[in-house]
């Protein structure tokens, strides 16, 4: 009788396995079948991917920081400017005339 027992739970042992390895793959093509659908659908919403949003991030950031160092710049050129008004002398500019052509 232990024979007989021993080869049932064999037989039982091999269902289970060959069970466990056929949900594993059912798992891995509902995975598979989930990815693709959840992909076409962002696709049809137009969703920005990530490595995009990433990049115009970075050139926001950039853009912001330029821009700041521009404001500071101007702030600098604007009180120099109105800081000595009366040491810097304003020369009229030359004008140079061609001499006119004789007909």
């Amino acid at each position: 009788m232990t024979t007989t027992s021993s080869r049932f739970f064999d037989e039982v042992a091999k269902l289970m396995t060959n069970a466990a390895g056929a949900a594993q793959g059912v798992r891995k093509e509902v995975d598979t079948l989930v990815k693709t659908q959840v992909e076409r659908v962002l696709g049809e919403l137009n969703v920005v991917q990530r490595e995009e949003f990433d990049a115009v991030l970075a050139m926001a950031q950039k853009a912001r920081e330029e821009n700041e160092a521009l404001s500071r710049r101007v702030a600098e050129l604007e009180a120099e400017l109105t800081a000595a008004p009366a040491t810097r002398k304003l020369t009229p500019k030359k004008t140079t005339r061609k001499p006119a052509k004789k007909a």
